[in-house]
């Protein structure tokens, strides 16, 4: 925060926990997975079913790789077969995983002569009648549009494996054949991505169904604002919303996120596999919290040997983890968050000043004069963040230790897809975040709001409480119904809404203000 001077007005102060607030989300958050994208974890989502008949079980979704561009070939985003991928469930209240669910990748080249990994067009393109030797007339050289997963076509082709380790067995899950993966939405005469993303959502073993490709990026941010040292869009000035911004689903600066995809794998699990007692508790029942994060690991050692393969040995170490969208990157600090990433949650006692006295807070408080009031430490009201306490978990849950966890509570019924409020619980809306996280949650307001100090009813008071960076929705629809996600930018005709431009939500409206 060494930008901030004791003269700046409290107005740009105010917005300074916006900026910082800015990764929230987790892009590049760390200086060891800046470096390292692929095991880079940008979210991580937990929430109860919503859509309609799947309220017993739990979707859980992990996104890697931020900012893919779906047109950069000619090899573009694939999962990295060397990364070991995974979500973790504690059920005991102990921080540390009781069922674990493993995904490994394998990339197969089909076409390794041809320029670029993916090539189609309608029926397929012959060689015209004065195609020079050896290749005779009406021969095919372009296949045909990619549409399922044994296109021609579809030269680079990625599948997985998902594997359940639960009591210290592990169970494959599958259906008998193999999990494809969605390639990135290279352009509509290449590829029908629709088609292979609806053909890639699998039902694994009983009540299990998984899903992994290239999809739209979930999350939103005014990005150019937060980065250019605080420059503010005046729509939203100084960082502190009216009650009718605060309520609009529509945005009031540019999603900078918008036009960029991201690689997510989804699973959905019924809930009696997730809670400690094997059944579906009610809200009540101190066994209905579970904690979830995500992990990446890479093996010991990698030697490259091109032309061969990589070759790879020893043992997994952890690269990054994530639950909470707003931990490692708003509260702890820069000279630890590589020590963070590789840490195991039950170990977050360490980091317990970070989370019960935010230097971030401080700087806010200090540099407005006082006028944004906080809690004094400790900030008992960030408990449910980092312990099992309500208003997340029941009134008797054992808290456990210290641990960067997202937590849900499984009893607390899913609130439908149309009357779901972006700002979760501060919102009156239970199932949202923090109570785990949805994709439609704005995890950039409430967390900013949070580290004001509104779970705390004594600071739930303007300015803390409307708190935000005017962007309150995604570019894109999510779906209604497993795995949720929204169909990944179109390579050839995606754009990225930037200030300035019309359509500022979502592609329709108003343009987006460009100061």
């Amino acid at each position: 925060m060494r930008f901030l001077r004791v003269v700046m007005t409290a107005a740009v102060a105010v917005w300074t926990v916006c900026s910082v607030v800015g990764h929230a989300s987790s892009h590049r958050e760390a200086p060891i997975t800046a470096l390292d994208h692929k095991a880079d974890i940008t979210d991580f989502y937990a929430f109860v079913s919503y859509a309609p008949g799947d309220s017993t079980k739990v979707t859980l979704i992990l996104c890697v790789d931020p900012l893919i561009e779906t047109d950069n070939g000619p090899n573009w985003s694939p999962f990295d077969p060397e990364i070991l991928y995974e979500i973790k469930v504690d059920n005991n209240n102990d921080a540390v995983e009781d069922v674990v669910f493993q995904f490994k990748f394998t990339t197969e080249q089909r076409l390794p002569n041809l320029f670029q990994v993916y090539a189609g067009a309608g029926t397929g393109i012959t060689a015209p009648g004065n195609s020079p030797t050896p290749v005779p007339p009406g021969t095919l050289i372009v296949p045909p549009q990619i549409s399922s997963f044994s296109s021609p076509g579809l030269g680079q082709r990625q599948r997985y494996t998902v594997t359940m380790v639960k009591g210290g067995v592990s169970t494959p899950l599958t259906n008998g054949a193999p999990l494809f993966v969605v390639p990135s939405n290279v352009g509509p005469r290449t590829m029908n991505y629709a088609a292979l993303f609806n053909s890639a959502i699998y039902s694994v073993g009983s009540g299990f169904r998984v899903f992994a490709g290239t999809t739209d990026d979930p999350f939103w941010i005014d990005l150019g604002g937060a980065f250019d040292t605080l420059n503010l869009r005046s729509t939203v000035a100084p960082g502190v919303l009216s009650a009718v911004q605060d309520a609009a689903e529509q945005n009031f600066a540019p999603d900078q996120v918008s036009g960029f995809a991201v690689n997510s794998i989804a699973i959905e699990v019924p809930i009696t596999m997730l809670t400690r007692t094997g059944n579906i508790e009610p809200a009540s029942s101190p066994a209905a919290t579970i904690g979830t994060w995500g992990t990446t690991s890479r093996p010991r050692t990698t030697v490259r040997r091109s032309p061969l393969p990589a070759q790879s040995a020893g043992v997994y170490h952890q690269i990054q983890r994530l639950a909470n969208p707003l931990i490692n990157e708003l509260i702890i600090g820069t000279g630890f968050k590589d020590r963070f990433s590789m840490d195991q949650p039950k170990n977050d006692a360490q980091f317990a000043a970070f989370f019960l006295d935010p230097a971030l807070a401080r700087v806010l408080n200090a540099a407005t004069g006082g006028v944004l009031t906080i809690p004094p430490p400790q900030r008992t009201d960030l408990l449910p963040l980092v312990t099992y306490a309500p208003p997340i978990a029941a009134t008797g849950t054992s808290s456990g230790p210290i641990a960067d966890l997202l937590r849900l509570n499984t009893g607390v019924a899913p609130t439908p897809a149309a009357n779901q409020n972006r700002l979760g619980l501060l919102g009156g809306d239970p199932a949202g975040f923090p109570n785990g996280r949805r994709l439609g949650d704005d995890a950039v307001d409430v967390a900013l709001r949070a580290v004001a100090g509104v779970f705390n009813p004594a600071f739930n008071i303007s300015p803390n409480n409307k708190l935000g960076d005017g962007v309150n929705v995604n570019d894109k629809a999510y779906r209604s119904s497993f795995p949720y996600l929204a169909y990944a930018p179109n390579g050839r005709n995606h754009r990225h809404i930037d200030p300035g431009e019309p359509g500022c939500t979502a592609g329709a409206g108003a343009a987006c203000p460009s100061n």
